[in-house]
């Protein structure tokens, strides 16, 4: 799967940054801050980044603890990031926001191949993996070339169904994570839809700052099932090819 949209994505030409990105619904400001609520709803991110970091930190017993904390760090960077290309969007500050970003997809993945395949692919591939995810910002950055960055976006996207349907792993967390899925997929629809959503709840809140919110709601998702799960299992000592 993976090498076949790579495969695809490098047939495609290259993918410029549409400027109309930058031109967000909801450009209010309150207290002095620019975008406000755009601004604003990134602290769920700094919420939820640092609830994992500890969590993290505290459970020596998860699975791919590494991937993990690497994902959570990024996820806590995201608020940071966000908040900074929110005050003044274009191409230059984006660059700053889907950094830590690219860290949080690429670990995620880690994390969940180690967790469903084998615990090994965390020390083998996480190093890589968040380093292919900079790059393709970099390489974006200096060729307003997207197609490297849409593919570590959305791959993950494709390969999660796929790992839960080929492989057993706690059935607890086949849940949380489809549910987790679909969320982040209805972030991506209110992203999508930012000036409808916004005219149609009467400019009370757009669909970016509700994508904000969904994002992080999912990650909530994953940090409850992280919390929740046994002391004593690791779901990829018993994940079995079916």
């Amino acid at each position: 799967m993976a090498a076949a949209a790579l495969v695809a994505v490098s047939l495609l030409a290259p993918i410029a940054q549409d400027p109309a990105y930058h031109d967000f619904a909801d450009r209010r400001g309150l207290l002095g801050i620019p975008s406000f609520l755009n601004i604003a709803t990134n602290l769920a991110f700094l919420a939820v980044g640092i609830a994992g970091i500890l969590l993290c930190a505290i459970r020596k017993d998860l699975g791919a603890r590494w991937a993990w904390l690497a994902c959570f760090t990024g996820v806590a960077l995201v608020f940071f990031g966000s908040a900074y290309y929110h005050l003044a969007p274009d191409n230059g500050t984006l660059v700053w926001d889907r950094l830590p970003m690219s860290i949080g997809f690429m670990a995620l993945s880690v994390a969940v191949l180690s967790d469903y395949i084998n615990p090994r692919l965390e020390k083998i591939l996480l190093a890589p993996a968040i380093v292919l995810g900079l790059a393709s910002v970099i390489w974006w950055h200096y060729t307003d070339d997207l197609r490297p960055y849409v593919l570590v976006q959305f791959l993950p996207l494709l390969m999660l169904p796929a790992l839960l349907i080929l492989f057993r792993g706690a059935r607890q967390d086949r849940g949380f994570l489809l549910t987790a899925l679909l969320i982040y997929m209805l972030a991506k629809l209110a992203e999508h839809f930012d000036h409808a959503l916004f005219v149609l709840t009467g400019e009370a809140v757009s669909g970016h700052s509700l994508k904000h919110l969904l994002a992080a709601t999912a990650l909530f998702v994953i940090y409850w099932m992280l919390r929740r799960r046994s002391r004593h299992s690791r779901p990829a000592e018993s994940a079995v090819s079916s």
